[in-house]
């Protein structure tokens, strides 16, 4: 989930703690077990500081080892020495607790987006995307904004979000039944798929569609049962030659192939004599374009010259970007 969201759970939680006594019966403990709550509900996302270094290690990285089995059993221990320290008079035992429901909440609703994190870390380094959830979705975000809301005008605030998260909860079934309908409409439409992958949107009933057969992929979208097909593309192995060998090699392609399950390449040479090596991710199609891509431009002696991976959305802002790689 974004921020945002994480922030108004982390307040959500704080209120639903008062349905504790050793919270609810003490002021210091309260004040803690909230700023527990806030940021553990914050701490898992603290890998958005790799975005400093670059795109590519923060593709790699982001949601990795943070949101890890060590990491959710780590995080709130530490979140609770720190608060003890300064609100001396907690109940230590009741700030862990809620801390650690903070943390592992966290984890776990990220795994309903399609982004996913590596939650069973380090048992594997598989990313766990069941992809139910838009990364922003207005609905849970909303619900939990009404329901602070209420809180602040005056209603009990354990009944309020218990009856909240019951509703997000039969929210989150009915994203399980609208995917799978998806799911089925894609293979009647396409048949013979191998591999999909169905991406929620903000709009309910508007999916993403990625697909991959034994000769093709496909792009489209979906409305409710209605499946639009928008791009085809046949599937062609990426060549095994020197440029291309060397162009996986580079930290950026790399680390696109790390996160890509689906994608599509296409080599071309450029006017001042260079070779580009461009990885298109199909997921993401906005605008009839693929925003997100790994590009690398080699020169006659397979030398990477520059080479960029993220989000792009105009092909002028990705040549800058390439310019400037090029110039550092």
């Amino acid at each position: 989930m974004d921020s945002g969201t994480h922030f108004v759970m982390g307040i959500a939680l704080g209120g639903l703690a008062l349905a504790d006594p050793v919270v609810a019966n003490h002021s210091m403990t309260f004040t803690a077990v909230m700023a527990g709550t806030i940021i553990g509900s914050q701490a898992p996302d603290v890998d958005t500081v790799l975005k400093l270094r670059n795109n590519a290690i923060y593709i790699r990285h982001h949601r990795g080892i943070t949101h890890s089995i060590p990491a959710v059993v780590l995080w709130p221990i530490l979140i609770t020495i720190v608060l003890s320290l300064i609100i001396q008079d907690a109940n230590v035992l009741h700030l862990w607790l809620w801390t650690f429901l903070a943390v592992a909440i966290h984890v776990f609703v990220d795994i309903f987006n399609a982004y996913g994190t590596q939650a069973i870390r380090p048992f594997s380094r598989k990313w766990v995307a069941l992809g139910v959830i838009n990364t922003f979705d207005p609905i849970i975000f909303t619900l939990h904004c009404l329901g602070i809301l209420l809180w602040a005008f005056g209603a009990n605030p354990v009944w309020t979000f218990s009856v909240m998260y019951g509703i997000i909860i039969v929210y989150y079934i009915l994203r399980f039944a609208v995917q799978k309908a998806v799911k089925r409409a894609v293979h009647n439409t396409i048949q013979d798929e191998d591999y999909v992958i169905v991406a929620p949107t903000m709009r309910f009933f508007h999916w993403r569609i990625a697909a991959k057969s034994k000769t093709h992929y496909y792009v489209g979208r979906a409305y409710g049962r209605t499946v639009n097909i928008y791009d085809k593309f046949e599937i062609k192995p990426l060549p095994k030659t020197p440029t291309v060998e060397a162009a996986m090699k580079d930290p950026n392609l790399d680390a696109f192939v790390s996160f890509s399950p689906l994608y599509r390449w296409e080599i071309s040479e450029l006017e001042n004599g260079l070779t580009e090596v461009r990885l298109i991710d199909l997921r993401y199609r906005s605008d009839n374009r693929y925003p997100f891509v790994a590009v690398a431009h080699l020169n006659d002696a397979n030398e990477i010259i520059t080479s960029y991976t993220g989000w792009i959305f105009t092909e002028d802002k990705l040549q800058k970007k390439l310019q400037i790689g090029a110039s550092n």
